[in-house]
C-alpha cells in the first residue's frame, strides 16, 4: 500500500510534546521588545548631543549598549526554548528597565514590558499546568 508520505521512516517516530504557551509568549514579547528599544536606542543617540545625559556618555554609547541589549535580546528569543529562556528572560527585562537611567522614557518601557513579561510568564504557566493535567477549561 503506497501513501503519500515521500518519507514514510518519520511517520513512526514519537510524537513531539505539546509547544509551552508560557514559551511563545516569552518569544513574542521579546520579539516586540526588541523593536522598541532598537528605537529606545535611537531616541538616545538623538538626543545626547543636545541634552546632557545622566551619565554624561559620549553620544554613541547609547548605540553600543542598545546593541548589546538587541543581540541580548535575540539570544533570549532563542533560549525560551529552554529552561533557562524565563529566567534569562527576567534578567532582560531588569536591564531594560535600568536604562531609563540613560533615557528616562525607558524607565516607563520598562515597567510596560516587565508588566507584560510577568503576566505571560505566570498566565502561560497556568495554562500550560492546565494543559499537562489533561483539563480543556
Amino acid at each position: 500500500m503506497a501513501t503519500n508520505d515521500p518519507n514514510p521512516d518519520t511517520s513512526a517516530a514519537a510524537p513531539r510534546p505539546p509547544r509551552s504557551v508560557r514559551r511563545s509568549l516569552g518569544m513574542i514579547v521579546l520579539t516586540f521588545e526588541v523593536v522598541v528599544v532598537f528605537l529606545g536606542a535611537l531616541v538616545a543617540w538623538g538626543l545626547a548631543p543636545t541634552q546632557n545625559t545622566t551619565l554624561g556618555l559620549p553620544a554613541w554609547s547609547a548605540l553600543i549598549v542598545g546593541g548589546i541589549l538587541l543581540v541580548l535580546m535575540v539570544i533570549g528569543i532563542g533560549l525560551m526554548r529552554s529552561p533557562i529562556g524565563a529566567g534569562f528572560g527576567w534578567g532582560l527585562q531588569a536591564l531594560i528597565f535600568a536604562s531609563g537611567i540613560v533615557l528616562p522614557a525607558m524607565f516607563f518601557i520598562g515597567a510596560v514590558f516587565g508588566g507584560m513579561w510577568a503576566y505571560c510568564m505566570i498566565v502561560g504557566g497556568r495554562i500550560d499546568q492546565r494543559a499537562a493535567s489533561g483539563k480543556d477549561s
